[in-house]
């Protein structure tokens, strides 16, 4: 645990977060960084397991991408979340990405169960998360858990190069090339799909942004999107 300590950090305010935003209310999701080709680190499951919203540097841990500990007696008692393999198989296929967010969301898995896809139905509320949308958010139409390479497969195909992927029935996949990318990355789309439901719930009909208004949407960077908007959502944790 004298090792790596700014990023298991890092790791245990991302799953904070998630908790705080409503996207990990109980003591399901994880987060995974990646330290180097075979290694990573990830959120696991101790000997007081209290959930998300409770998680310490201590409750993340060093782990091989096969989910071996990634030094001697790292793990002592925790494990690695029984879903490692939907971490470990993003960071062997996707050489951009270092930081894997999975969370089950309410208002994502009711929207996609009601047959609403993630759209660019906003435009300056969330200049990010409508990009992202725009992109396309694919779906894994299997709700089962990804506890092993083939279904980890299955998943980053349905994902493609996508920043996020819905697992329907279940939750959501992010990657980012860093910890808040993943987990804001995982916000947008938690906000859209709770907009579409507000929308239709009071009877409106989802309409996409237009094509000029999506042309007017300004790139205001990483030190706005991500640093800033990480910085706000460490400042509102309890």
């Amino acid at each position: 645990m004298s090792t790596l300590v700014a990023e298991r950090q890092l790791v245990a305010d991302a799953c904070r977060v998630l908790a705080a935003r409503g996207l990990a209310d109980g003591f399901l999701g994880h987060v995974s960084l990646r330290v180097d080709d075979e290694r990573l680190l990830v959120r696991c499951r101790g000997p007081q397991e209290r959930g998300l919203r409770w998680t310490t540097p201590e409750d993340v841990h060093l782990v091989t991408l096969d989910g071996e500990p990634g030094d001697d007696g790292e793990l002592g008692e925790w494990a690695p979340p029984n879903e490692l393999p939907l971490h470990a198989e993003v960071l062997r296929t996707r050489p951009e990405v270092s930081a894997v967010v999975h969370a089950h969301p309410p208002a994502v898995v009711t929207a996609d169960l009601a047959g609403l896809a993630v759209r660019p139905v906003v435009g300056a509320f969330d200049m990010p998360g409508t990009k992202l949308a725009a992109g396309g958010v694919p779906v894994y139409p299997r709700g089962v858990l990804v506890r092993d390479r083939r279904l980890a497969a299955e998943m980053v195909a349905a994902m493609g190069n996508r920043p996020v992927v819905l697992l329907r029935g279940h939750g959501l996949t992010s990657a980012g090339a860093s910890v808040p990318e993943a987990v804001l990355h995982a916000l947008s789309v938690d906000r859209l799909a709770r907009l579409e439901l507000a929308v239709v719930s009071a009877g409106g009909t989802l309409v996409d942004l237009p094509a000029e208004d999506m042309a007017e949407l300004p790139d205001l960077g990483a030190g706005f999107n991500h640093a800033t908007a990480w910085r706000h959502e460490l400042a509102n944790l309890p």
